[in-house]
């Protein structure tokens, strides 16, 4: 007995077989039904994947230090609390330079303020040692405060908090301690060029420093989750639509070996800003070693920088 099996018969078993067993229907509405459950989740905990916050009482709180030797320079650390337009409670530190005399410390010469947004994680703990240098190195005085949700800060973090709350940032600085405007220099850092772009572009500040940030929160997510479609991020953070409405002088700063956002993306960040610009690049340097790799010219470049928004 012999069986003929033609090309055509050949070609009708697999078709016969998926469409009996209902296996490619099956199939299809697994693949979108857990397509569907991954994006739904994704926008329901966008804002998780996005902060990383440390609540009080993480971090080193205590950072009070006291004078070893006369004509040392020792940060005197403020507590601040102020609040937003929408009635969030901000708790922030304002940071100055002073000097050790015979009879104690006494504030030490500062022409500017640095208004101080930060990443992603943490708290405002995690940069006492930065902001330590920069108020012995500069020096000047630094006002860094918690976003909401963040450290002391109550709330919890959005991007349309980060603007909020980098707008009563500046409106404490201005209207609570009456500091002139063009003796204000805003710095973002990673996450905190975000607010600091966007507050840059509505106010007429000394200058802006933008350090390892990105152009938007889409540009970032095709790195970090290349496959997710973007139609559902609700998260815009459009730094590189807005640096161009920045009109003071800006100091980007970036490395090549930045591990967390793309140096591409600084670079493009600061192409799409008009003059006055300047970018500088520390060689070396991962995303949270900045200052620390950069050492004293990185010092050196942000002393320049900043005295020269004074004079303007």
């Amino acid at each position: 007995m012999s069986i003929n099996l033609n090309s055509d018969s050949l070609k009708q078993i697999p078709i016969r077989f998926w469409k009996s067993s209902g296996f490619v229907w099956r199939l299809a509405r697994i693949i979108v039904l857990a397509s569907v459950a991954v994006v739904v989740l994704m926008m329901t905990f966008e804002d998780k994947l996005i902060f990383f916050p440390a609540k009080y009482p993480e971090g080193l709180w205590e950072v009070q230090e006291s004078c070893r030797r006369v004509g040392d320079l020792i940060p005197q650390v403020e507590d601040c609390r102020f609040s937003t337009s929408d009635g969030v409670s901000l708790h922030g530190w304002y940071c100055k330079p002073m000097r050790c005399g015979a009879d104690g410390p006494v504030p030490a010469t500062s022409e500017m303020v640095v208004l101080w947004f930060h990443g992603n994680a943490g708290n405002i703990t995690h940069r006492y040692d930065m902001i330590r240098q920069m108020l012995m190195k500069l020096p000047v005085d630094v006002f860094i405060i918690d976003y909401r949700g963040y450290g002391k800060s109550e709330g919890m973090p959005s991007e349309r908090g980060l603007y909020l709350d980098a707008r009563a940032a500046w409106s404490y600085l201005t209207d609570e301690r009456h500091i002139e405007a063009n003796r204000i220099v805003i710095l973002g850092k990673s996450l905190g060029g975000v607010p600091a772009i966007d507050l840059a572009s509505k106010v007429q500040a000394g200058g802006l420093i933008v350090q390892s940030s990105f152009t938007s929160a889409t540009d970032m997510a095709n790195r970090v989750l290349p496959f997710y479609p973007k139609i559902f991020l609700r998260t815009k953070m459009d730094s590189a639509g807005k640096i161009c409405q920045v009109g003071v002088p800006k100091l980007f700063i970036h490395s090549q070996a930045d591990e967390v956002v793309p140096y591409e993306l600084g670079k493009r960040l600061y192409e799409a800003a008009h003059e006055p610009k300047e970018f500088y690049e520390v060689a070396g340097a991962h995303h949270n070693s900045t200052y620390i790799v950069g050492g004293d010219p990185y010092f050196e470049t942000l002393r320049r920088f900043i005295l020269s928004c004074r004079k303007r």
